[in-house]
């Protein structure tokens, strides 16, 4: 036997409210073989070096892209005076946005950089030491994965803005030079970001095969509830290439936009054998690897409900 419970009609709206404001959202699905196809197109336009053609070709290539799915393509340049040889070189932001007038407290921004090692810091051919690299996972690997997510927001609107935001120079230095990195992301940090975002998310070298990520020093211990988020996420989803502990602190880009005031965290695989050789090629990747950094993004960007207070 049934029994009916008169509720109120004030009552029935506020549960609806609660209800609706902390449903979640089901994202479409990311397409990680899609996402390697992005990767092995940069790989192909050579060492995407700052300043040379290759750069140039595969930045037209980015522009094209994320022109034909209908987000806004903005670029920063600038030129940097190289303290190695003396020559200016001249360095581009590419920043792709979808919805961009919304709020700040419901936009992001998410970064990786697209630039090559310039020098084969650890050339097992010592004959390659002052070449550039191909930077298949140290660089190309998030560039790809925010490209599919551009195909996402094509096909569906997240209800947030987001800046994708591909830097330049970020691979810049020599070994131990810290002034000499991060060219890209200081030069985005420099230029009024202040207050315009709830948070950032770097991705950098996301795309190994034995894909493991661990919390990254600085995210843990400046945005936590950010890097809670990500690290949760990745659980409800049952993708176990995501490792909760703390293993490396590393300067990555992600230090620009915490010094411009943005919390922002770094996922990235540092657990990674051809980082700086001339093994750094696509065949070291996966789509599977992408994928699962490409969904949990996707979850989150679709969820803002879930998202961490500013």
């Amino acid at each position: 036997m049934g029994i009916i419970i008169k509720i109120p009609i004030v009552l029935l709206i506020l549960m609806c409210v609660v209800s609706c404001s902390t449903s979640e959202i089901i994202p479409p699905e990311f397409n990680g073989e899609r996402a390697f196809e992005y990767l092995q197109q940069q790989v192909a336009f050579g060492p995407r070096v700052p300043g040379s053609d290759a750069s140039g070709k595969c930045r037209e290539y980015f522009f094209e892209f994320f022109i034909k799915n209908g987000l806004k393509i903005d670029s920063q340049q600038f030129i940097y005076p190289d303290p190695y040889s003396g020559n200016n070189i001249e360095m581009v932001n590419v920043i792709a946005s979808i919805n961009p007038d919304v709020k700040p407290s419901n936009r992001i921004v998410l970064m990786a950089h697209y630039d090559c090692r310039p020098r084969t810091d650890f050339a097992f051919d010592t004959l390659l030491k002052d070449k550039p690299i191909d930077g298949a996972n140290d660089g190309a690997s998030g560039v790809a994965v925010l490209m599919e997510l551009a195909n996402l927001f094509k096909g569906k609107d997240p209800q947030c803005g987001i800046d994708l935001v591909l830097v330049d120079g970020e691979d810049w230095g020599k070994a131990g030079d810290l002034t000499n990195y991060l060219l890209g992301s200081r030069e985005f940090g420099r230029r009024g970001i202040r207050g315009k975002y709830r948070f950032g998310i770097v991705v950098d070298m996301v795309g190994e095969k034995e894909q493991r990520f661990y919390r990254e020093g600085y995210s843990d211990k400046f945005s936590k509830p950010l890097n809670d988020l990500v690290w949760k996420t990745a659980a409800d989803l049952g993708i176990n290439t995501f490792i909760d502990s703390v293993k490396y602190t590393i300067v990555d880009d992600h230090l620009s936009l915490q010094s411009a005031g943005i919390s922002a965290i770094d996922i990235i695989d540092f657990d990674y054998p051809e980082w700086h050789t001339e093994f750094d090629t696509p065949d070291k990747c996966s789509p599977q690897s992408l994928d699962n950094v490409g969904r949990v993004l996707t979850k989150i960007i679709y969820n803002p409900s879930q998202w961490p207070k500013k």
